[in-house]
């Protein structure tokens, strides 16, 4: 009996789209980025950060938003943004982001960016905003008495993000699908409203493998379960034998049934280029203590460039300032431009002779 495999519509666009990536790269534009609450891991460079060097290499035009202004809700984080910011543009670098191609900027430091916010909220309900799986998140896991705000505006200040720079595409996860639909639905709007300004941006899945951290759930910054890209070799030995496994000697890749030793395996493929299977066979009765052995090991090795890389960037934070400094005057510059058409399209530019 053969057995099929159902391809979603949105699968299906994005194999198209890898497809168009491949004959003209410079037909496309992304934007993606991250909120600075602390350096990265491991498991956002196998989710996110490595696909992002792939896809610039390839020619597509890359801008990275450092999201300062969301962590706002957070005085935890807030309180050390200098730092949290410069660590991601060195996370960024090591990892083979080329920053004289890539715009890396702040949401603080882009005033135009951050005028687009009033009308695209004009666009949307507050249903809509308060259905948003992130702001949802965000609400479920806040340490705070009430929520403020500046959290329900999120899904509004990233599309301001997407479409002041005019990307037509976005890489995501499936789980990440509403959120971006949320400023196709923006875009679609300001354009029937006011005329066609704004690309309806597509999303590119992404098939990032899902690492669990060290105490077995998803591996998190706030959790304290996960291995960043800059620890040193000491450290990442300590977190890889302190990890989780499971009682069986016996190791296999298995990850619906032995998720925690499954996602051990599929760290140490991902860093020696090793199918999962065959690793763990490799390993086969040496138990727990020979994989985290060999994913030491392996993780190490694979990582240490990029940790050279990283120590030498973070011993010069004038040049990371610089980096940022280019990058912001060059969204500035985008965002000014975004924002005159959004005006005229809007008919509110004043006092100006026609």
């Amino acid at each position: 009996m053969t057995t099929t495999v159902e391809i979603s519509p949105a699968a299906r666009r994005s194999a198209e789209l890898e497809a168009e990536i491949t004959a003209d790269a410079s037909r496309f534009r992304i934007l993606t980025g991250d909120r600075p609450t602390g350096p990265l891991h491991l498991g956002h460079y196998f989710g996110t950060l490595h696909n992002r060097v792939r896809l610039q290499r390839r020619g597509v035009r890359l801008g990275l938003v450092i999201a300062d202004y969301q962590v706002l809700t957070d005085r935890d984080v807030a309180d050390d943004l200098d730092s949290h910011v410069l660590g991601l543009i060195a996370d960024y670098l090591a990892a083979g982001i080329d920053p004289d191609e890539a715009m890396i900027f702040t949401h603080s430091s882009v005033a135009a960016l951050n005028q687009l916010l009033l009308p695209f909220l004009s666009l949307v309900t507050v249903p809509e905003l308060q259905r948003n799986p992130t702001v949802k998140d965000e609400i479920a896991h806040s340490r705070q008495a009430g929520v403020s705000g500046l959290m329900f505006t999120y899904p509004a200040h990233q599309a301001a993000d997407i479409l002041f720079c005019k990307a037509n595409l976005v890489p995501v996860g499936s789980d990440q699908l509403p959120h971006l639909e949320l400023t196709r639905t923006i875009a679609r709007r300001f354009n029937d409203h006011y005329g066609r300004v704004f690309p309806e941006p597509e999303a590119l899945l992404s098939s990032a493998p899902l690492l669990l951290g060290t105490d077995g759930v998803k591996m998190s910054k706030s959790r304290g379960n996960a291995i960043m890209l800059g620890a040193t070799a000491s450290e990442t030995a300590r977190l890889i034998r302190g990890a989780k496994t499971d009682a069986q000697r016996h190791i296999t890749y298995e990850p619906q049934a032995r998720p925690e030793v499954a996602s051990l395996v599929l760290l140490g493929a991902l860093c020696s280029g090793q199918d999962p299977v065959e690793l763990a066979e490799g390993v086969g009765s040496g138990g727990a203590a020979a994989l985290k052995s060999v994913v030491t090991e392996a993780v190490n090795s694979h990582f240490a460039p990029l940790r050279a890389a990283r120590a030498e960037l973070a011993a010069d934070p004038g040049y990371l300032r610089g980096v940022l400094a280019r990058g912001n005057a060059r969204a500035q510059e985008r965002a000014e431009a975004t924002l005159a058409e959004v005006r005229e399209a809007m008919g509110t530019v004043y006092g100006v002779s026609r």
